[in-house]
C-alpha cells in the first residue's frame, strides 16, 4: 500500500507523464503536416518549374534543330507513299497495269470507309500505350518497315493477271499501306506534336518542319519518281524496283523521328485516373463537344479531297494538256522549292499574325495562283508564276494547319476533362482520308464520264475539259468553302487563357 504522499505524487507524476505523451502527439501530428505542406509546396514549385521550362522559349541550340528536324522526318517517310498514291497510283493502275480508272476510284473510295475505322481504332490504341517510350514514338518504330514492305507492294500488280484477279490484288494491297500499316504509323506521328510540348508557337515550329520535310518528300517523289520508272525500264516492274529504293529512304527517316524527338507532355492524373483509361465512346461524346476539332476535321477532309483530285490529275494535265508527262516534275518542283523556301518566314508571320490568319492568307493566294494557272493558256512563263504564287500560299496553310490541329487537343481538354491525343489525331485523319477516298473516287468518276482513255493518243476536248475540273476548279471550290470556315476561328485569341487555366487545374491536383 502506498501512503497519502506516495500516492500524490505518483498521480502527479502521472499526469505529467500524460501530458508530455499529449504534448508529443500534438508536436508530431504538427510536425507531419508542416513536413506535408513543404512536400506539397515542393511539389507545386516543381511543376511549375516543369511547366516554365516547358513553355519557355529558350535559346536556340542544336539539340532543339535537330529535334525539329527528326520530327520533320516523320512526314517525309510518310509523304514517300501518300504522295505517290496521290500522284502517280491511279496512273500506275490505269496506264501500266492496264486496270480500269472507275474500278479503281470505287475500290478507293470504299477502301476510305474501312480506313476511317481503322484510324479511330488506331487512335485508341495509341491513348492507352504505355512504354517509356511513350504513346507514339514506340508505334512509328515497329511498322517503319512493314511501311516500306506494303509500298513496294502496292506498286507490283501483276500485269498478266486476268481482270478480276488484278482487282482483287488491287483492293488487297491498297487496304493493306491505307487501311492497316499508313494508319499505325501515321495517327502515332500525327499525334507526337502534342504529345513533343504545350508551347503553341513551339508547336507552330514543329508544324512548320513537318510540313517542310513532307513538302521535302512530295518534292522527292514528283521529281524523280518518273525519272526512276525510265532508268529502270519505263515498264510495270520498273515501278515496283522505284519504290524499293524509296521505302529504304522511308525507313531511314522514320529512325531519325523515333530517336531524335521526345515525348514530355503528359495527362495530370490522380493515381486513381492514372488506373483507368478513357472509355471509348465517352472520348468519341467529348470530340463533338470540340467546335474547333471538329472544323479543322472538316478542313482537312475537304483539303486531302482536293489534294487527292489535283495530284492525281497532274500526271494528266502534263501529259494531255501541255504535251509532256514529264513537265510534272518541272511543276510541282518549282511549287515544292517555293513552298520550302517560304516555310523559313511562315514563324515570324504566325507569331505576328496568328495561326488562323496566315492559314487564311494561304488560302487566298493559292485561290489566285489556281486562276492565274486556269488561264495561262499552257504558257510556261505564266505555268511558273502559278506554282510561285501556290508555293507560297501552301507554306502558309500546310505549315499551320497540323499545330491547329494540337491546339484542339488543348482546347479539348479544358472544354471537357479529358485529353485524348489519339483519338483527336485519329478521328482527324479519319476525316481527311474519307475526303481522300472520296478524291480519289471523284478522280476516277470524273475522267470517266469525260471519256478519257490511257491508251489513247489524243484525248477527246470532253477528256480535257474533266482533267482541268479537276486540276483547276475542284482546288478553287475548296479553297473558297476553307475561308468560310476560317471566319469562325477564334482559338488563337482564346489559346493563352485555356493554357492558363488547365496548368492551375493540374496544380490542384497536385
Amino acid at each position: 500500500m502506498y501512503t497519502k504522499t506516495e500516492a500524490e505524487r505518483i498521480f502527479i507524476y502521472g499526469t505529467i507523464k500524460v501530458r508530455i505523451v499529449l504534448f508529443l502527439c500534438r508536436f508530431n501530428v504538427y510536425f507531419a503536416n508542416q513536413m506535408s505542406d513543404m512536400i506539397n509546396l515542393s511539389k507545386r514549385c516543381r511543376i511549375k518549374q516543369e511547366d516554365e521550362k516547358m513553355n519557355q522559349k529558350s535559346n536556340l541550340t542544336l539539340r532543339k534543330v535537330f529535334e525539329r528536324f527528326s520530327y520533320g522526318c516523320g512526314d517525309f517517310g510518310c509523304n514517300i507513299i501518300y504522295t505517290a498514291m496521290s500522284a502517280f497510283l491511279l496512273f500506275y493502275y490505269t496506264d501500266y497495269a492496264g486496270v480500269s480508272a472507275m474500278a479503281v476510284g470505287s475500290i478507293m473510295m470504299i477502301s476510305r470507309i474501312f480506313d476511317g475505322v481503322s484510324d479511330i481504332i488506331m487512335g485508341v490504341i495509341v491513348d492507352r500505350t504505355k512504354s517509356k517510350f511513350g504513346k507514339a514514338r514506340p508505334w512509328i518504330l515497329r511498322m517503319c518497315i512493314p511501311f516500306a514492305v506494303s509500298g513496294i507492294l502496292l506498286f507490283s500488280v501483276p500485269v498478266n493477271w486476268a481482270p478480276t484477279p488484278k482487282l482483287v490484288y488491287v483492293f488487297v494491297t491498297y487496304n493493306l499501306v491505307s487501311t492497316v500499316i499508313y494508319t499505325a504509323i501515321n495517327v502515332p506521328y500525327s499525334a507526337l506534336n502534342a504529345l513533343m510540348t504545350q508551347d503553341p508557337y513551339e508547336r507552330s515550329v514543329l508544324s512548320i518542319f513537318r510540313n517542310l520535310l513532307a513538302t521535302a518528300g512530295t518534292l522527292l517523289i514528283n521529281t524523280f519518281t518518273l525519272p526512276m520508272v525510265e532508268f529502270f525500264g519505263n515498264n510495270a516492274s520498273a515501278w515496283t524496283k522505284t519504290f524499293f529504293v524509296l521505302g529504304i529512304v522511308s525507313i531511314i527517316a522514320f529512325l531519325f523521328t523515333f530517336f531524335g524527338t521526345e515525348e514530355r507532355v503528359r495527362q495530370n492524373e490522380t493515381e486513381e485516373e492514372k488506373k483507368e483509361n478513357v472509355p471509348f465512346l465517352v472520348g468519341l461524346k467529348a470530340l463533338f463537344k470540340n467546335k474547333y476539332w471538329i472544323m479543322m476535321t472538316l478542313m482537312l477532309a475537304l483539303f486531302f479531297l482536293m489534294y487527292s483530285v489535283n495530284g492525281g490529275a497532274t500526271v494528266y494535265y502534263a501529259k494531255d494538256i501541255l504535251g509532256d508527262k514529264n513537265l510534272v516534275a518541272t511543276i510541282n518542283g518549282i511549287f515544292n522549292v517555293v513552298q520550302i523556301f517560304g516555310m523559313f518566314f511562315i514563324a515570324m508571320l504566325v507569331k505576328k499574325y496568328g495561326k488562323r490568319n496566315v492559314f487564311a492568307l494561304g488560302l487566298v493566294l493559292d485561290i489566285v495562283g489556281m486562276l492565274i494557272l486556269n488561264f495561262s493558256g499552257g504558257t510556261m512563263s505564266v505555268i511558273v508564276i502559278s506554282s510561285i504564287i501556290r508555293g507560297i500560299g501552301n507554306a502558309c496553310s500546310g505549315a499551320t494547319m497540323w499545330a491547329m490541329v494540337s491546339d484542339t487537343i488543348d482546347y479539348g481538354e479544358w472544354k471537357t476533362g479529358y485529353r485524348t491525343e489519339g483519338l483527336v489525331n485519329s478521328a482527324c485523319s479519319f476525316g481527311y482520308k474519307i475526303g481522300n477516298g472520296i478524291g480519289s473516287a471523284l478522280l476516277g468518276i470524273i475522267l470517266e464520264l469525260g471519256g478519257y482513255v490511257g491508251s489513247a493518243a489524243v484525248q477527246t476536248n470532253a477528256a480535257l475539259t474533266s482533267i482541268k475540273i479537276c486540276f483547276v476548279w475542284i482546288p478553287i471550290i475548296v479553297y473558297a468553302l476553307g475561308l468560310i470556315i476560317m471566319k469562325f476561328w477564334h482559338l488563337d485569341k482564346e489559346f493563352a487563357g485555356i493554357i492558363a487555366d488547365l496548368q492551375e487545374r493540374h496544380k490542384q491536383h497536385v
